[in-house]
C-alpha cells in the first residue's frame, strides 16, 4: 500500500514526498507517515483523491478516517498503518511533521520520477551500548 500511495502522489506532481518508518516507535499511531505538498488546493484535492482512487481500486481499502477535504489546507487520510498528510505549500512549515517526528527509523525522499534518497536512518547511526 506504501508504494501505491507514493506512486499516486507522484502522478498528481505532488511536491517534497517524504515517508517516515515510525514502526520502531511505541508511541506512534501508525507505521508509516507519507508526507507531501501541493502548490494550491485544487492540486492538494488532486492529491488525495489520487491516493483515495488508487488505494481503494488496487487494494479494496478505505480510510479509517479522512479530514480536511474543507479548507483543503492539510487533508489526512488514514489507513491505520499509514497516515497520508497532504498539505498545502503554505502550511507544512508550520505543523514540521518531519522535526515532530524526527526519531523515525528511516525517512525516505521520493524524487519526482520516483526514485529515493533514504537521508536519516536512526537504526543504524545509533552509538552501540557499551
Amino acid at each position: 500500500t506504501l508504494n501505491i500511495i507514493i506512486d499516486s502522489i507522484l502522478e498528481k506532481k505532488g511536491i517534497d514526498v517524504v515517508s517516515l518508518d515510525l514502526s520502531n516507535l511505541q508511541d506512534a499511531m501508525a507505521a508509516y507517515f507519507v508526507i507531501c505538498e501541493g502548490n494550491s488546493p485544487p492540486q492538494v484535492r488532486a492529491i488525495a483523491d489520487n491516493v483515495l482512487e488508487k488505494v481503494k481500486q488496487l487494494t479494496g481499502q478505505i480510510p479509517a478516517a479522512r479530514e480536511g477535504f474543507g479548507s483543503l489546507e492539510w487533508v489526512l487520510l488514514d489507513y491505520l498503518d499509514i497516515v497520508v498528510h497532504v498539505f498545502h505549500k503554505n502550511k507544512r512549515h508550520v505543523y514540521q511533521l518531519e522535526e515532530l517526528w524526527g526519531d523515525a527509523a528511516i525517512t525516505t525522499t521520493y524524487n519526482p520520477d520516483g526514485t529515493q534518497l533514504i537521508h536519516k536512518d536512526h537504526r543504524i547511526s545509533l552509538p552501540k551500548a557499551e
